[in-house]
């Protein structure tokens, strides 16, 4: 079983928002919301600050607390490649995953039901990479299985120091940032 997980250079990102139209198109993301989004963030000071650019989305966690408070069992792991997903005819839309998500990545859907990223999991299955990989212009994404270590996405976490946001949240996220 593959443990399904990103990698994303912050050098190459060029924060040209293809990966969020690509996936509102993939996935029908109604006007207004989307499943992933741009981040900017500023560090040090004048006249050598750094600006991070980086592409955000649910980081499919390996101790998701929005599977845990569902009180339905609408936000479950999928066993193919243990994606944190929503059955949305299952979803009472309580909010419950909302507020328990430190990542701020789900939203409800016009139809009433928790929505977020998918990994593109019916691409996926499909042998294609989530869309917003696959439209990539500076190919700063690379999408793949954490737990084969011959593959692109464990390459690229050796080449470079990494992180995950908000690992104090106990989460253990599936998305890495290189430095």
């Amino acid at each position: 079983m593959a443990r399904f997980g990103m990698v994303i250079d912050t050098h190459k990102c060029v924060g040209c928002t293809d990966c969020v139209v690509a996936c509102k198109t993939e996935n029908q993301v109604p006007d207004g919301l989307n499943r992933d989004w741009i981040a900017y963030e500023t560090t040090g000071k004048s006249p050598t600050p750094h600006l991070e650019i980086r592409s955000e989305r649910c980081n499919h966690c390996d101790n998701p607390p929005c599977v845990s408070c569902c009180p339905t069992g609408a936000s479950h792991v999928d066993p193919l490649g243990r994606a944190v997903l929503v059955t949305p005819d299952m979803c009472i839309g309580c909010k419950a995953c909302l507020a328990s998500c430190p990542y701020g990545a789900r939203f409800v859907n016009p139809a009433g039901y928790a929505d977020k990223c998918t990994f593109c999991m019916h691409r996926v299955k499909d042998g294609l990479d989530p869309a917003c990989v696959s439209v990539c212009p500076t190919h700063c994404m690379t999408f793949g299985d954490l737990d084969d270590p011959n593959s692109e996405v464990r390459r690229l976490l050796a080449s470079r120091p990494s992180y995950a946001l908000n690992t104090a949240a106990g989460t253990e996220p599936r998305i890495f940032y290189l430095r």
